[in-house]
């Protein structure tokens, strides 16, 4: 896909210091947009109450939060409840959230965390991560018309070495796909700016 372009738009990053919240802070703001950067000493991401805070006055919000001390099948459930309810009542009406490709099916129909030689040993963050995706489908759904969200990950990891190749394709997931911070936070501002995935899960890879 080639990179869009919008007017400018006021973007909250929740994990702004992480490598990906990183690289999306860095593509929005090349794009023009004004960009709040927020870690965890802003507040609570679990928290609703301190969502709305934080996300007062914007249009959009890119989540890619994580916390190593906190069970995963509480925790991203906690999160994707907390900008269900929070994100609304601050105004912001499009939400890109950064999942795993862990969850999403390969080209098989089978789930990548179930096809053989698949890492087993981090199988519990797996489907953390997957009860939050479906945790922030059914707070939504009690009023789809106030977010308008997407799930979007690497169809099979990240490559934190490698060169940026400029484009990127939705696909199913697949262990050896990889695709850099840079090219996957293009896919992630290109559905900020003009939305065409909604209220799914997909992943994607370089192209």
């Amino acid at each position: 896909m080639e990179t869009k372009s919008s007017g400018r738009s006021r973007i909250i990053v929740f994990g702004a210091a992480g490598r990906v919240g990183r690289a999306a802070v860095a593509e929005a703001r090349l794009r023009g947009h004004a960009v709040t950067e927020a870690g965890r000493v802003d507040g609570d991401v679990t928290d609703p109450e301190a969502v709305v805070a934080l996300a007062n006055g914007h249009d959009a919000a890119i989540v890619a939060v994580y916390d190593s001390g906190a069970r995963p099948g509480d925790f991203f459930p906690a999160v994707a409840r907390a900008l269900a309810e929070g994100l609304p009542k601050a105004g912001v009406k499009r939400l890109v959230s950064v999942g795993l490709a862990s969850v999403l099916p390969t080209a098989s129909g089978d789930l990548l965390m179930d096809t053989p030689g698949y890492p087993q040993e981090w199988r519990e963050f797996y489907v953390g991560h997957g009860a939050g995706t479906e945790a922030l489908r059914s707070a939504a759904a009690a009023a789809p018309e106030a977010l308008d969200w997407l799930v979007l990950s690497p169809a099979g990891d990240f490559d934190h070495e490698g060169e940026p190749t400029g484009g990127y394709a939705v696909a199913p997931a697949a262990a050896d796909s990889r695709i850099t911070p840079a090219d996957f936070a293009r896919a992630l501002l290109d559905e900020i700016e003009e939305p065409t995935l909604k209220q799914v899960h997909v992943g994607v890879a370089a192209a």
